[in-house]
């Protein structure tokens, strides 16, 4: 019987050990490690209710060519929570506090049951960016915006009891999950057991990698498993996905990531589990591996696991977790067969697909989709093939020539190999610190080292950082119409960066802390400088960000940028050096070097040795150690919020970002029945691949829009609209932002982009808020038809 410390033991007479089902005649040792952990759910759940013996059994039967048809219930151990999606989480929880008391109960009942942990990453906006006081000023500008919410977020941690917040300016939700927060086994007074959990971000399945196994949910599913309602789920189909090789030289993370989620979203794995195994995994560093979890949402699957194995270990013991959880993890995962041996028997997987590692080439993504991967040497071509899909037509500008001509590597000047057409300019002229410039399609105007994703890669983090130095060395910078941004998803990496001696040359690229949270990756990139943007709208360019994240929909990543392309560090810095999107960085330069020569991107590419030299050097056990000591205590600023004081949340009644949910007024002890939906009216006539950015957008509010307009009338001027993600506590707001994304085409208002629809029957355009209300005092119901993967990225309650 397994115990920790020689006190904690697992279950009752081993009833909840897996072992005892193959005892007792149920084959489960080639099931798939995530359907193992599940099955330890059951089996450790099963109350003749909620958990019944047949569940239990129908798990262990797993039949992996089963159309998925019956339902479980999974109950994870903890919830974890962003401030985008936690603040109206917390909001409903204050309602449901309010509508017990005026029912009669008692408030208090209405609190988490199991432990919840949130943290405050998404809402600092890059409002300040290349220089040394960008953070302090960002920082300052994120409290002075949100101090409502955050107020709300200090409420609930001081009255829940189970609720804890990280405070904001301290990393991103991912990273600090990986690094800190998870258990992989988890422990209660009597029992051990797998570490799993619900999150309110979609890629809460960055902690796959570790091997806990959790995924992206809503906040109303989030807040059922927080009051005790276990999560419902059909019996998944696992993909077995098999490594084998190593990655090749100049491969990165990042781009084994891309691949995998093309090959993936080409395979189709929408509502699957996807599984790593075979021999390439050992050869992953766990970096790695959550880097391949975190995109799971990309590729379409639940879940991107990788079981626990002795390279999970070394991970736990490096980021400073107790010796005694290491061993409890090591102990427990070995003792339910869950640990990951190389000579272990393949599991039984539903379907598979292969990949060898050495054939990961250097690449991007875009202009629109994650899975739209191109190598690295067609990028220039591929954007010249997207652009008469992304230009207006009406752009007085010219599209550039083919990328084999010559192109100046100097003061942003353009040389090309072949004219334009004379009724068409080729660029816009503008003035940027004194110096002439000239942008056109395809420049380069965000370049952004963010997000959980990769800034939780030490390898590919110091491989931008050496590039960097190289790049000073040679005499090189970034161009100036480029606004560069390093924004780290923990503090441990900003404390490697200083000990590597690679921070001075990241900033001379006005690569400067900009914060620690999401930032670009979620659309908080902020404004371009003005005469950027300027000159965006004069010329209507099609111009381009270039950030080492997640996701590039359409309109997400900033409102004047028309495509966004996914990158690994290294290459974001490459690219704010040549300034443009359309250039084979093979072939062509990056720029001119201090001695007169041109430098390619080949001369400053730093080799798979040097990185690994130092990071072996540079990251220590007591980095983290030292970060995560008070990761909860926040500075003065959140220290020094005042805070509501009560069981009950004291609503403001003139607040703009926290108004008192109204979903819970007047309601019913029995919901009344579900009727028929007649003589509907379609609201929105959409295309393929419309995600949850086309429906509800987090990012910056347009002071013309339906929210913008909201505000403006309530007093708030529009440096201060702040984001629609930021406004997710106020219902007046996202209803007006929903379907405001700004790349929007609604087809029954044809040659349109935004949130614009026409009313039925008497044809007049308007904004499709406008026409709901207009619908809704009629009486009509709406509906939205759309094509597919409607609805895909991210877990919004709002969309």
């Amino acid at each position: 019987m397994l115990r920790r410390d020689r006190v904690l033991r697992v279950g009752r007479e081993g009833r909840h050990h897996l072992g005892a089902l193959d005892k007792a005649g149920l084959p489960v040792a080639r099931l798939p490690y995530s359907l193992k952990i599940l099955l330890e759910n059951l089996l450790r759940l099963e109350d003749g209710r909620t958990v019944r013996r047949e569940d239990v059994e129908k798990l262990a039967r797993w039949d992996p060519k089963k159309v998925p048809d019956e339902e479980i219930a999974f109950m994870p151990a903890r919830v974890l929570m962003q401030d985008f999606t936690g603040v109206p989480a917390v909001v409903d929880l204050a309602a449901m506090r309010d509508a017990m008391a005026r029912m009669g109960g008692n408030p208090k009942t209405v609190n988490p049951l199991l432990p919840a942990e949130l943290v405050i990453d998404h809402s600092v906006i890059v409002d300040e960016f290349g220089t040394m006081t960008a953070f302090q000023v960002n920082a300052q500008k994120e409290f002075e915006r949100n101090r409502e919410r955050y107020a709300l977020l200090r409420w609930a941690q001081q009255t829940f009891q189970g609720f804890r917040v990280v405070p904001p300016d301290t990393g991103i939700v991912h990273q600090v999950n990986l690094e800190y927060l998870a258990r992989v086994v988890f422990t209660s007074d009597t029992q051990a057991y797998p570490d799993t959990l619900v999150g309110t971000d979609s890629h809460t399945t960055m902690i796959n990698g570790l091997g806990v196994l959790g995924w992206g949910v809503g906040g109303i599913e989030a807040e059922a498993a927080m009051l005790g309602q276990p999560v419902s789920m059909l019996i998944p189909q696992v993909v077995g996905f098999r490594l084998t090789g190593r990655l090749a030289e100049g491969a990165t993370a990042t781009d084994l990531v891309l691949t995998v989620t093309q090959l993936l979203r080409k395979k189709g794995v929408v509502g699957k589990f996807v599984e790593f195994y075979g021999p390439g995994v050992a050869t992953l560093p766990l970096a790695d591996r959550a880097t391949l979890g975190n995109m799971a949402p990309e590729y379409g699957a639940t879940v991107g696991i990788f079981p626990v194995d002795q390279e999970t270990l070394r991970y736990l013991e490096f980021t400073g977790r107790p010796p005694e959880q290491v061993r409890l993890v090591e102990a427990y995962m070995k003792e339910q067969g869950l640990f990951h041996t190389p000579d272990a028997p393949e599991p039984v997987y539903s379907d598979t697909l292969a990949l060898d590692l050495g054939t990961v080439e250097p690449s991007l993504a875009g202009p629109r989709r994650p899975q739209d991967r191109v190598s690295l040497r067609e990028v220039g071509k591929s954007f010249l093939e997207a652009l008469p899909t992304l230009m207006k037509p009406t752009s007085t500008v010219a599209a550039p020539p083919p990328t084999n001509g010559r192109w100046e590597a100097e003061g942003g000047a353009v040389a090309t190999a072949a004219l334009a057409p004379a009724k068409r300019r080729t660029h816009v002229s503008l003035k940027l610190d004194g110096q002439e410039c000239e942008l056109r399609h395809g420049s380069v105007v965000i370049a952004a080292i963010t997000s959980c994703t990769n800034t939780s890669n030490p390898s590919v983090m110091i491989a931008a950082g050496l590039l960097a130095k190289k790049a000073v060395e040679r005499g090189l910078r970034s161009r100036p119409w480029v606004k560069t941004s390093l924004a780290p998803g923990s503090k441990v990496v900003t404390e490697y960066l200083d000990r590597a001696g690679l921070t001075p040359s990241l900033e001379q690229l006005r690569f400067h802390l900009v914060g620690y949270g999401c930032t670009t990756c979620i659309g908080n990139s902020g404004p371009l400088p003005e005469a950027v943007s300027a000159a965006i709208a004069e010329g209507e360019l099609v111009t381009c960000a270039v950030l080492s994240g997640n996701r590039n929909f359409e309109g997400r990543i900033q409102q004047e940028v028309r495509a966004n392309y996914l990158a690994s560090p290294p290459l974001v810095v490459a690219y704010a050096l040549a300034g443009r999107i359309d250039i084979d960085l093979h072939s062509q330069p990056l720029g001119t070097g201090k001695d007169g020569k041109p430098v390619y991107l080949r001369d400053i590419w730093p080799s798979a040795k040097e990185v690994d030299d130092v990071v072996r050097r540079s990251i220590k056990s007591a980095m983290f150690k030292k970060s995560y000591g008070e990761v909860f205590a926040g500075d003065e600023r959140w220290n020094g919020l005042p805070v509501p004081k009560g069981d009950r949340f004291a609503w403001e009644p003139d607040s703009t970002y926290i108004r008192q949910a109204p979903y819970f007024d007047d309601m019913p002890e029995t919901p009344g029945p579900i009727t028929d939906i007649r003589g509907a009216r379609v609201l929105c006539l959409l295309g393929d691949s419309i995600t949850t950015d086309h429906i509800s957008p987090a990012g910056s509010i347009r002071k013309t829009s339906p929210a913008g307009q909201y505000l403006v009338a309530r007093g708030v001027e529009p440096l201060d609209f702040n984001s629609y993600g930021s406004r997710r506590g106020n219902h007046e707001v996202m209803v007006r932002g929903t379907f405001a994304n700004v790349r929007l085409k609604n087809l029954l208002a044809p040659g349109t982009e935004g949130p614009v629809t026409v009313h039925l029957p008497d044809g007049e355009q308007m904004t499709i808020f406008d026409a709901s209300v207009k619908y809704k005092a009629a009486g009509t119901p709406l509906i939205v038809l759309a094509g597919k993967e409607y609805g895909s990225g991210s877990s919004r309650d709002w969309a």
